[in-house]
């Protein structure tokens, strides 16, 4: 594993970045260095007791997983609790990691230098369990929250996780560990770490990351974004003004190549940068994805000031544009949530106020017609249909259908309350014995359908999976008639790795979509 910073180098950093570089690394070992290392755990006291963890945090109550004098370093933090997940979970389940606030206070400040939800300060949002790889943050198997970012501090410090959900934290472990030194070096900065959102964008405006003010440098994003609109969200460039720069001092050139990609994103976990999370369709109406990028090789140094902000642009359809035709660059009105990273000399600057849990909740676009709700209406050729129960699958559960022949089909139906554009979203499952299956609305192949993406490939969905999911499925966004429809599945044969022919629909969900008109903000020919 590699060292962010050594005790020293945290200090001499700022001023010599090329011996920063140099000193990093295994070579480092070969130095003993001053100081004395412990661990404060969640074990318990008795020696003979396995009792390892705090069974429970109840909701509004905060935990301190360390409190430690100074000077000293916190060099590693690992956490892990219960998953909501587990069918023995009680009704409601248990928090998740966007329930758990995670907080830390340098030398008594009153205010944190460190506030995110624990999910998105270790590189994934929507409370989503995910692997990460990365040098300072690892995550193996989504479970094991590692954070190797060196913390020094001076004479003091504190690090709390508040539940601030609904529902129980059960099973919290955790080890801090961290070196005592007989000193640290003048000037040695804190770590911060911010989280901020806007639901939605705010029009007119970059989005802004960080406003930090002193002498330091920044060393991470964790960005998270729920599209609003169809089509690719991710044309926005990094905006970045050091010192009071009235331009910016760093312009970029798009979204997914800030997060050190190219046109487009996939998920992946790499030491620097990656996409955790990511749906299966990154521009369908809905599409979520959670994106890392840490400057640790590339700091980006400031003296006086930094501001880091990010267009919020991209691609829009036709019904959304002034111009009546799909246009590549346009200011969007998405969901986002960050994570900024830095280190400064001196207590940060407060330029956010940290939302509460039901304000940082992802907004629901969704009226869900749930599968006990379509079985009513639900007709099929021969074979079992039912209500399957499971944590993967919303409402009292999926309607799963096993078909006794190669000519099966399934109808269900569900009402539209007005003729507003909206968008049609199925919820299917994917599993290791799904069939193909033909999708029809209201007696068309969606495939035909004038609102059908133009990304989308044609022909029959393939829902094998090597794992159970519930994944979302665009079928497009439509001006329907006031009153009923019908979704027809027709079987058509499976993959050559299925084990079988079933169809599971969690849910039939009418997406919101916004319903106004955007104007370009230059000419399309000038966009690649």
């Amino acid at each position: 594993m590699r060292s962010l910073f050594t005790v020293a180098l945290a200090a001499a950093a700022l001023a010599a970045p090329a011996q920063a570089q140099t000193d990093a690394g295994l070579g480092s070992l070969i130095r003993i260095q001053p100081g004395h290392s412990a661990a404060i755990t969640s074990s318990d006291p008795d020696l003979n007791s396995n009792f390892d963890r705090p069974d429970w945090i109840h909701p509004g109550e905060t935990l301190t997983i360390a409190d430690i004098a100074g000077p000293g370093v916190i060099n590693h933090i690992w956490v892990t609790f219960v998953d909501a997940r587990p069918d023995w979970a009680p009704g409601g389940g248990y928090a998740g990691a966007e329930d758990i606030v995670l907080r830390m206070y340098w030398d008594g400040a009153a205010e944190p230098a460190v506030e995110a939800p624990l999910g998105d300060f270790f590189a994934a949002g929507f409370g989503v369990r995910k692997e990460v790889r990365s040098v300072p943050i690892q995550v193996p198997g989504g479970d094991a929250f590692n954070s190797f970012w060196q913390m020094p501090f001076y004479r003091h410090a504190r690090v709390t996780v508040t539940n601030d959900g609904t529902r129980n934290v059960r099973a919290f472990y955790y080890q801090v560990d961290y070196t005592s030194l007989p000193s640290l070096p003048s000037g040695t900065p804190y770590f911060c770490a911010q989280y901020r959102r806007e639901f939605p964008e705010q029009q007119g405006e970059d989005y802004l990351l960080l406003d930090a003010v002193g002498r330091g440098h920044y060393v991470g994003t964790v960005m998270s974004i729920q599209s609003r609109s169809p089509f690719w969200p991710g044309e926005g460039d990094a905006r970045i003004y050091v010192d009071g720069d009235t331009r910016p001092t760093i312009q970029g050139t798009g979204t997914e190549d800030y997060f050190l990609n190219a046109w487009g994103l996939e998920e992946h976990s790499f030491p620097y940068m990656g996409a955790p999370y990511l749906s299966d369709d990154p521009s369908a109406l809905g599409a979520r994805m959670s994106m890392y990028r840490w400057h640790i090789a590339d700091p980006i140094r400031f003296t006086r000031s930094l501001r880091v902000t990010f267009e919020h642009t991209g691609w829009i359809p036709a019904d959304e544009s002034q111009t009546g035709k799909v246009d590549p660059h346009v200011q969007r009105e998405d969901d986002i949530a960050t994570v900024a990273l830095w280190y400064q000399v001196g207590q940060p600057k407060r330029f956010t106020t940290f939302p509460g849990n039901a304000e940082r909740a992802w907004p629901n676009l969704d009226q869900v017609v749930e599968g006990q709700q379509l079985l009513a209406t639900a007709a099929h050729s021969a074979g079992t249909l039912e209500v399957q129960r499971g944590f993967d699958w919303t409402g009292a559960g999926q309607l799963f259908f096993v078909p006794s022949s190669d000519s099966a089909y399934l109808e269900v139906r569900f009402s539209a309350p007005d003729t507003a554009r909206t968008g049609l979203v199925l919820r299917l499952t994917h599993a290791p014995d799904y069939g193909k299956w033909r999708i029809l609305l209201d007696g068309r192949d969606v495939t035909a359908l004038d609102g059908y993406p133009d990304w989308q490939t044609g022909g029959a969905q393939d829902l094998y999976a090597k794992d159970v999911a519930a994944r979302d499925f665009y079928v497009g966004s439509f001006s329907f008639a006031p009153g009923p429809h019908t979704i027809r599945f027709e079987a058509a044969g499976r993959s050559g790795m299925s084990t079988g022919g079933a169809l599971g629909l969690d849910s039939v969900r009418l997406r919101q979509r916004w319903h106004k008109l955007r104007k370009p903000l230059v000419p399309a020919t000038s966009h690649r």
